[in-house]
C-alpha cells in the first residue's frame, strides 16, 4: 500500500474496533499483494471475517463511507468474491443502500453470485432442496433469496423455514398487487394445490394457505389502492367449495377487520352499510368495533 495515503479507520479501541481494522488491513494486503500470501494468512484472514460477522452490522455506515470515498483505491480493486463476503454480512435492510454506493455494486446486486452465496451462507441446507412440482415456480437465486427471508421472518411457521411457503408469500402479494387482480378463490386455490402438489395433507395446505394469506394482508400498506382491494375480497361471493378450497375464516375474520378498522373513514355511507351487510351474513355477533361511522 502507499503509505501516504491516509485510510479512514475504524474505532481503535475495544474488541469492535481491532477486528473490524484487522480484517480490512488483511483484505487489503492480500488483494495488493498477490505474490506475498503465505498459506498462513489464508485461515487468518477467514478467522478475521468470520470474528468480525457479528460487529460488522455495526460498521455499516463506515464501510459505505470508506467505499463511497475511496471506491479508486486498494479497498476498490479487491477481488469481488471479497467485496460479497463483506456485502452478505452487512443487515439485509441496507443492501438497498449499498446496491447505491457506485456502478461495480450495482452490478454485484443484479448478478446471482451474491445471492447464492448469501443463501449458502444464511440456509447451507436450501441448496439441497429440489424443484417442486406445481404452479409456482422456485425462480433466480435473488428471488430464493427473497423467499427464505420471508419464511424465516414474516410468515409464522413453528420455527421451521420453508421456501416453498415464501416462493408462495412473494406469488400472492404480487398477484393481489396487480391492476386487475384474480378472484381471491381462484388465488387460494392455486395456493392449495400447490402445496398439496409437494405432499402436504389438504388440511395442512390449508393452513399454510391461511398463514400465508394472514401475513401478506397485515403486510399491505395502508392507502386507497388496499382499500379497494381489501372491499372487493370482503364482497367476493361464496362458491360452495369443499375443503381445503373453501375461504378461510380467519382471513375473511381479518379483511373484515382492517376495513371497519384500519379503512373506516375511506368508506361512503351506502359502501359502509353495505359491506356491514355483508359481514354480518357471515359472522354473528360482529365486533362493536366494527359498529358506527
Amino acid at each position: 500500500m502507499d503509505p501516504a495515503v491516509v485510510w479512514p479507520q475504524p474505532p481503535a479501541t475495544g474488541r469492535y474496533g481491532r477486528r473490524i481494522r484487522s480484517c480490512l488491513h488483511l483484505l487489503i494486503f492480500t488483494s495488493t499483494h498477490p505474490t506475498r500470501r503465505p498459506a498462513l494468512v489464508r485461515p487468518f484472514l477467514a478467522g478475521a471475517v468470520s470474528s468480525a460477522d457479528r460487529s460488522v452490522g455495526r460498521g455499516s455506515r463506515f464501510f459505505l463511507q470508506l467505499m463511497a470515498d475511496r471506491s479508486d483505491g486498494p479497498i476498490g480493486r479487491l477481488p469481488e468474491h471479497l467485496i460479497i463476503e463483506i456485502l452478505i454480512r452487512l443487515p439485509v435492510y441496507e443492501w438497498v443502500q449499498l446496491a447505491c454506493v457506485n456502478k461495480h455494486w450495482a452490478s454485484i446486486f443484479q448478478g446471482e453470485c451474491v445471492w447464492q452465496t448469501a443463501i449458502a451462507r444464511n440456509w447451507p441446507s436450501a441448496g439441497l432442496r429440489k424443484r417442486w412440482p406445481g404452479p409456482i415456480p422456485r425462480g433466480s437465486a435473488r428471488r430464493r433469496f427473497q423467499a427464505l427471508y420471508v419464511s424465516e421472518n414474516l410468515v409464522p411457521s413453528g420455527g421451521e423455514i420453508d421456501e416453498l411457503v415464501g416462493h408462495t408469500y412473494l406469488y400472492l402479494k404480487e398477484q393481489l398487487e396487480r391492476p386487475v387482480m384474480p378472484p381471491s378463490s381462484i388465488l387460494h386455490g392455486t395456493i392449495i394445490d400447490q402445496f398439496i402438489a409437494c405432499g402436504n395433507t389438504g388440511e395442512k395446505a390449508h393452513d399454510l394457505a391461511s398463514k400465508i394469506w394472514l401475513a401478506v394482508i397485515d403486510s399491505l400498506e395502508e392507502n386507497q389502492q388496499t382499500f379497494l382491494l381489501l372491499k372487493r375480497v370482503a364482497q367476493e361471493g361464496e362458491f360452495f367449495l369443499p375443503f381445503p378450497y373453501s375461504r378461510s375464516y380467519r382471513v375473511l375474520w381479518r379483511v373484515f377487520d382492517k376495513l371497519f378498522t384500519d379503512f373506516r373513514d375511506c368508506f361512503s355511507g351506502a359502501e359502509y352499510h353495505d359491506v356491514l351487510s355483508t359481514a354480518k351474513s357471515r359472522f354473528q355477533p360482529v365486533p362493536s368495533t366494527w359498529l358506527g361511522h
